[in-house]
């Protein structure tokens, strides 16, 4: 891979990387700057999702690629958060995308589903020929998924799903859902094909952040499921929860791109603007600001590494997860911040990526567990007391 901005060289990572690793990230780099980077503003400005890329995200292999068979990569977990980091870099949509069709729907499937579910849906989600949704949220809050009022009856051998869910990444798109309900066994999964009569999904417009992907509210009325449907290994909320801490995974390490393009315009952008004779970058407070961002980004993703090599050798926690995703994203918001001051009015036009990945970041800081919840998981395995409630 050719390092080519001064974080990088100063950080030095390429060093720990395996040949296979600097692949992966090499190629994802790749994609990100050729076919993401070039459209990626009006994407934003004008909230276009751009399907083609689906498919050929899925030739690159990257759809799923920490899963192993049924057309799946089966890449160790550097890998797969090295290409989180490139396409973050790029824009946030694109690493949620990642996330959502790998992290969530393929994970759910791949850990929980029956061997005719793996054969149905896998091969085509790998490939990028279908999309996948996870529907967890719901319009009262994400935070405690333990109140969802969505729920599965049994009718006959049949169950019949009614409720609604919110803040569905790709629902208008997706093939099929991975729905999670309320039952009389507690909460379980079902796949459902978005073209069952009583699905219906629609897109959330008035969105100022992730801006380039897609997410929508879901509605089911009487919608009726054979007994096939049912993830038959996914019993409780620890079901939805693993498929998550893939997701969060995957965010410890992505947002980190958008902080490193964020850290690497203002960088160059203070060689080349002047102020009171000089380049801004030659005065004391800018590089104080760089170098404060700089140790906090070096610090990031040296625990998203840490966390890369427990998650390969088995022994990554959920709270160690929490760490990660609560300090990646507060440092990333911190360093784009930073940036934006730099570049004082112009870090607010679409000239430059810094206010976009600051909006996309606020939406990360809320999915897959929001700063206080994460604060609380980390509470808890500090003092062992809840204070959930």
């Amino acid at each position: 891979m050719t390092v080519n901005s001064v974080s990088e060289t100063l950080l030095g990572l390429d060093a720990l990387l395996t040949d296979d690793e600097r692949e992966w990230q090499a190629k994802a780099r790749t994609f990100a700057t050729q076919r993401i980077s070039p459209t990626i503003e009006k994407d934003f400005e004008d909230a276009i999702f751009r399907r083609e890329f689906v498919a050929e995200l899925g030739a690159q292999g990257m759809l799923g690629m920490h899963l192993t068979g049924y057309g799946a990569a089966g890449a160790n977990a550097t890998s797969y958060g090295l290409v989180c980091y490139e396409l973050e870099a790029a824009d946030t949509a694109w690493r949620t995308f990642v996330s959502v069709q790998g992290s969530l729907a393929m994970s759910a499937l791949a850990y929980f589903g029956s061997p005719e579910q793996k054969e149905q849906w896998l091969p085509s989600l790998a490939t990028g020929a279908a999309i996948g949704c996870f529907a967890l949220t719901e319009p009262t809050g994400g935070s405690d998924p333990a109140g969802m009022l969505t729920r599965a009856t049994r009718s006959g051998d049949d169950w019949v799903l009614d409720g609604s869910k919110r803040w569905i990444g790709l629902g208008t798109v997706a093939d099929v859902a991975i729905v999670w309900a309320q039952t009389d066994e507690g909460v379980r999964g079902f796949v459902v094909p978005t073209d069952t009569p009583g699905f219906r999904a629609v897109n959330i417009e008035s969105k100022h952040s992730l801006r380039a992907s897609i997410q929508c509210d879901l509605f089911f009325n009487d919608l009726r499921l054979p007994a096939s449907a049912l993830l038959p290994e996914a019993r409780g909320l620890s079901a939805p929860f693993r498929c998550l801490n893939d997701a969060r995974f995957g965010i410890v390490w992505g947002v980190m791109g958008a902080a490193r393009d964020c850290l690497d315009v203002a960088i160059e952008r203070s060689k080349t603007r002047q102020a009171f004779g000089k380049p801004i970058g030659a005065m004391q407070l800018t590089q104080q600001k760089f170098a404060d961002s700089f140790v906090e980004y070096e610090k990031g993703m040296l625990l998203a590494l840490h966390l890369a090599k427990l998650k390969d050798a088995g022994t990554l926690t959920p709270e160690q997860i929490s760490v990660g995703k609560l300090n990646n994203v507060r440092e990333a918001i911190q360093i784009a911040s930073m940036a934006r001051s730099v570049l004082a009015g112009d870090g607010i036009t679409g000239d430059f990526p810094v206010m976009r990945h600051m909006n996309n970041l606020e939406s990360v800081r809320t999915y897959e567990g929001t700063d206080e919840v994460h604060t609380l998981v980390l509470g808890r395995a500090l003092t062992d007391q809840a204070a959930f409630r």
